[in-house]
């Protein structure tokens, strides 16, 4: 039975500790930094009987590693690598391995490579795997080059995803500009990417680039499809509220005109003459809008598959729990998922 270890308990964990109890697995510990959720059992998330594992401060998290040593910890909490290193470096420092649904943390060494080394190398000398997965490994990765093995030759790549930054928490609305002016959003988000592209890579090496979620995925293309990438650049831009919309996220009103998300384009450019270009589209959806995932393969032949309103967080947390295995068999460090086998059903983990 596979140990695992649940690292914030917030809407996404109310699905991935689920799957991994009715796949056969065990939740052993599960961990917050919220403290009106300490004590409670992981039931009053998931529903139904009481499980009998209750939630713990964060900082438990390390000593319970320790004396527990799980089979892997599943961290579902921010966006940026930066905000989830601390917690992957306590998985490294343990030896215990960990997946996250940390968006930048699906291919990080070509947006963070200072904090991504730091984990891989950590993680190698414990032995243990590191590796971020979700919603893009599937309908933003695989897909498309199992799509790309279907194709004699290709121009270009063009991708487009939309999802609504309601289903996600905070932190994602926050870093999508939700809620802010016009003149906010420019100088907090746009303003990032108006610069040359030597100042962006001492940004990157710095690490304290912002990568939209494309900016991980292209990387993640490129080496899976044996590309050498000559040039990456991504544009940034609001969604702007047609009227006044409630977030229950933010819990605010965001008036007409502010933005209620953003669309980041990543055009990545390769010695090989094929190009990526793909786009996502994070934002408050009004009663109209709903989540879409759009690619095209642009050469011999072309080929377009569009995938109309995804359940994507559940399709997330389930490409989670069914990576498990994975992680577990992999090599030793910071392992991204374009180096393991395609995704696949488990009935069990």
């Amino acid at each position: 039975m596979t140990k695992v270890v649940q690292y914030g308990c917030g809407k996404m964990s109310v699905y991935t500790m689920r799957y991994v109890i009715e796949k056969g697995g065990k939740i052993v510990g599960a961990f917050d930094i919220d403290k009106s959720k300490h004590g409670h059992d992981i039931s009053t998330l998931m529903g139904g009987e009481k499980y009998g594992v209750t939630i713990q401060g964060v900082e438990e998290f390390e000593n319970f590693l320790l004396k527990k040593k799980p089979d892997i910890v599943i961290v579902t909490t921010m966006s940026l690598i930066e905000d989830v290193k601390d917690a992957l470096l306590i998985c490294a420092k343990c030896g215990v391995n960990a997946i996250t649904t940390c968006e930048e943390a699906f291919f990080p060494a070509n947006s963070n490579p200072k904090v991504f080394k730091k984990i891989d190398k950590l993680a190698k000398e414990t032995g243990c795997t590191i590796c971020g997965s979700g919603y893009q490994d599937v309908f933003w990765g695989n897909l498309i080059t199992v799509l790309a093995g279907a194709t004699q030759s290709i121009k270009k790549i063009r991708g487009k995803s939309s999802y609504n930054v309601e289903d996600y928490g905070i932190a994602l609305a926050r870093a999508h500009g939700a809620g802010l002016t016009l003149k906010e959003f420019d100088e907090q988000v746009a303003s990032v990417d108006k610069i040359s592209d030597e100042e962006r890579q001492k940004v990157i090496n710095s690490g304290k680039y912002l990568p939209s979620y494309m900016w991980n995925v292209n990387g993640w293309l490129a080496s899976q499809l044996g590309l050498h990438i000559k040039r990456q650049y991504q544009t940034c831009v609001p969604q702007i509220a047609k009227s006044k919309i409630f977030s229950s996220t933010l819990n605010m009103t965001i008036p007409k005109g502010n933005a209620t998300g953003m669309s980041a384009v990543v055009t990545t450019e390769t010695e090989e003459g094929i190009t990526l270009e793909t786009e996502c589209i994070g934002k408050v959806y009004d009663k109209t809008e709903f989540d879409c995932n759009d690619w095209t393969i642009e050469g011999e032949p072309s080929t377009r598959v569009v995938i109309e309103k995804p359940s994507t967080v559940e399709l997330t947390c389930a490409t989670v729990v069914n990576r498990i295995p994975d992680v577990i068999a992999a090599p030793a460090g910071y392992y991204t998922t374009e180096k393991m086998i395609k995704n696949e059903f488990r009935k069990k983990i």
